[in-house]
């Protein structure tokens, strides 16, 4: 770790402290509070933290489009999350814009905090290719050309909203985009993003839940997001990883629960490998706090991470249960 450690320590809790809200659904309860701002120096070791080689926190963010509280903002992120996938869409300045979301607001706090804060942005796309292809406003062809058109069509969110990759979200349905032809579209795009592009600094992330991506595709990617919703144990996570420690190293493994459905008690009842199932402080471990504290027996992971992350807001603490396990994986120096 850099020396920067001393002052990033308290990263995890630079969240901002605002009031919570007792339910999702419950607007009336919430009130928006200006986030707390930080100068140079704080920012600049926070980039530096970012920088370092540690394991990372994973966030799917969406409803920012909503303006009630700083839980549906940017800028109410933890400042400590690495890498937030735009679940919400990318947000764009432009009112006519042909591929994103017209959110002047969202875009501005967006790049406040991937300029200011170091947090990486990347798109996620369900990637799939069928003859009826709409929902990426266009139809390509079933064949190699189309494949390169198609990944054209999305690295173009990369350049125009200048943003820091993609995530793709391989759950295939049978479709042309599968198998060899879902390694031969990791490849072109791993041309231009990814760590054996000409742009390294671009990330290339892949996640998916049951269908594994080939081995073909590991020089080309910079990390793979299992989904591992509702895993209960340490045995389960392992076998998880298991299938494809032989090709995907640990450090590329990240580890992620679905906090849009469990956001009350930050996952579901977790069992460790030696039949824990308790917190340091005694009480009941769930499933977030589980991944973060894992690790395969080959080495250590990459990090873990949640999706529809922002429900963790409404605990009290905000963010309660992403920032304690930030902690746990990142451990703030004393």
């Amino acid at each position: 770790m850099m020396k920067t450690t001393l002052v990033y320590l308290f990263l995890f809790a630079a969240v901002v402290l605002m009031v919570s809200c007792e339910k999702q659904t419950s607007p009336e309860a919430i009130m928006v509070q200006n986030p707390y701002t930080y100068g140079d120096q704080y920012y600049g070791n926070l980039r530096e933290y970012k920088k370092s080689d540690h394991q990372i926190c994973y966030g799917w963010f969406a409803d920012y489009s909503q303006t009630f509280s700083y839980g549906l903002h940017f800028l109410g992120l933890p400042d400590s999350l690495d890498i937030c996938s735009l679940w919400g869409g990318v947000p764009s300045k432009l009112e006519n814009d042909t591929l994103g979301g017209y959110n002047p607001q969202a875009y501005d706090e967006m790049q406040f905090i991937r300029k200011n804060k170091g947090t990486k942005l990347v798109a996620p796309f369900i990637v799939r290719m069928s003859k009826d292809n709409s929902r990426y406003k266009g139809w390509y062809s079933l064949d190699t050309n189309g494949i390169k058109q198609f990944g054209d069509y999305l690295l173009r969110y990369v350049q125009e909203y200048d943003i820091d990759g993609l995530d793709i979200d391989y759950e295939p349905e049978g479709d042309f985009l599968t198998g060899t032809n879902f390694t031969y579209f990791i490849k072109y795009l791993g041309q231009f993003i990814g760590p054996a592009s000409k742009n390294p600094d671009k990330l290339l992330v892949v996640d998916f839940y049951g269908t594994i991506p080939s081995a073909e595709t590991e020089p080309y990617v910079n990390y793979f997001v299992k989904q591992a919703y509702a895993a209960g144990s340490a045995t389960t996570l392992q076998n998880g990883y298991n299938s494809i420690s032989s090709w995907c190293p640990p450090a590329k493994y990240v580890v992620t629960e679905n906090i849009g459905d469990y956001w009350q008690n930050g996952g579901v009842v977790f069992t460790e490998v030696d039949g824990n199932k308790l917190t340091s402080e005694g009480t009941q471990m769930y499933s977030l706090e589980g991944m973060a504290r894992w690790n395969p027996t080959q080495g250590k992971k990459g990090g873990f991470g949640a999706f529809y992350m922002q429900r963790d807001y409404n605990l009290d603490p905000p963010y309660k249960n992403i920032r304690r396990c930030i902690q746990i994986i990142n451990p703030a120096v004393r």
